[in-house]
């Protein structure tokens, strides 16, 4: 089996803007940035790596005619470079979110363009609704998306990266000269650069600190195009990967741990981690903490979480409450439990996994990725719509 890419289906999210002020952000400014987004969006294509993009007016600066933001030329970046895309990534190569005014305010020099991606099955396109909110269409772009870079940009930006933040995924801001310097993204790099914030902006799996690479990529005038997108992509490949929270039995004196411990470290963890690109989270102690309390520390990471997977084998009254406040947050949760496990009531009528430890190895890792597929996009319990 070939080694998965580090961004092999990860949906990446590019948001700002410039101002319209040009003593602000230069012709020359605006010029380096469009050529970084241009850079990034092309070896990300390479990488495998999947879009998220609104589609909407292009609004340009009355000074100089520059575009204000960077959607069109993501846009314009994915379609000049669809041969470079490898053949086996899963999902649409970009989720295009709208609202209802949407098509009739196409640029007429866009049209053409999209209409060809729009009908093509590499593009999936999410709508606002009736609504004509800048912050709806950014609640479908914070959900669909993996990953978000933001360069420029204002209060709309720092609205995007809270919703990011709040669903656990990374949030990496720019120190691009495209607004003042306490503005969007700027401001959110400055807030980075405090040693003890950084890490609450994204984390990574490598021997440097996210504040270290925060001062990598400061990106000085005078370092070339090139070499500030492949800095940027060594940063993207080493992220640490979306979380997937356990809810399991830890007590290795309980009759059934070592049926749980084995079908977590043969079964699950193959799965989860090298098929599905998530990081299995456990918290039974002997991990590096982050909180003071094991509390804190279970209910942050299991918040944070992008799925959730619980097994209640055992029926542990901790395990329980974990998987009720999974659901209470609308995670995707995927139930399981030894053949044979008595379930309550509330939990016979979810959906769920038993697993019998009897069958062979490939026949449990089958009945796992089979019960997956039919529940990953399972709709919560409790409808989240608004009244209107």
């Amino acid at each position: 089996m070939m080694a998965r890419l580090p961004l092999a289906g990860r949906r990446i999210h590019i948001a700002g803007s410039i101002s319209p002020d040009p003593k602000i952000a230069t012709k020359v400014d605006v010029e380096a940035a469009r050529q970084l987004v241009e850079g990034l969006v092309r070896t990300l294509i390479k990488r495998g790596a999947n879009f998220v993009i609104p589609i909407d007016v292009d609004k340009r600066r009355d000074a100089d005619a520059m575009p204000i933001c960077f959607d069109w030329l993501v846009w314009q970046t994915l379609h000049a470079n669809l041969v470079r895309r490898p053949g086996d990534i899963a999902g649409p190569l970009a989720i295009a979110v709208q609202h209802y005014k949407t098509e009739d305010q196409i640029p007429e020099d866009q049209a053409q363009l999209w209409d060809r991606l729009r009908d093509s099955p590499l593009v999936e396109v999410e709508n606002a609704a009736q609504w004509n909110m800048n912050s709806k269409r950014m609640e479908i772009q914070a959900r669909s998306g993996d990953i978000l870079i933001t360069l420029g940009g204002g209060e709309g930006v720092l609205y995007l990266a809270n919703l990011y933040h709040a669903a656990g995924k990374p949030v990496i801001p720019l120190d691009l000269p495209l607004t003042t310097d306490h503005e969007g993204a700027r401001q959110l790099y400055r807030f980075g650069l405090q040693p003890a914030q950084a890490e609450r902006l994204f984390r990574t799996n490598d021997d440097q600190n996210s504040h270290a690479w925060l001062n990598r990529i400061r990106f000085p005038a005078r370092q070339k195009v090139d070499e500030r997108v492949n800095q940027f992509i060594e940063l993207l490949e080493a992220l640490e990967p979306p979380r997937a929270f356990a809810v399991r039995l830890l007590n290795n004196k309980h009759p059934d741990y070592r049926p749980v411990e084995d079908h977590f470290e043969t079964v699950v963890r193959p799965i989860i981690e090298g098929e599905l690109g998530y990081r299995l989270v456990v918290i039974d102690g002997e991990q590096a903490f982050d909180y003071p309390r094991v509390d804190q520390e279970i209910f942050e990471k299991l918040h944070r979480s992008r799925v959730v997977l619980a097994d209640i084998t055992g029926g542990r009254p901790n395990c329980f409450l974990e998987l009720g406040y999974a659901f209470g947050r609308a995670l995707p949760t995927m139930v399981m439990g030894r053949a044979g496990t008595d379930l309550p009531f509330d939990i016979t009528t979810f959906s769920g996994l038993l697993w019998d430890d009897s069958l062979s190895l490939k026949e449990r890792r089958d009945a796992f990725r089979t019960h997956w597929q039919a529940i990953r996009n399972r709709p919560p319990l409790v409808s989240p719509e608004p009244l209107i």
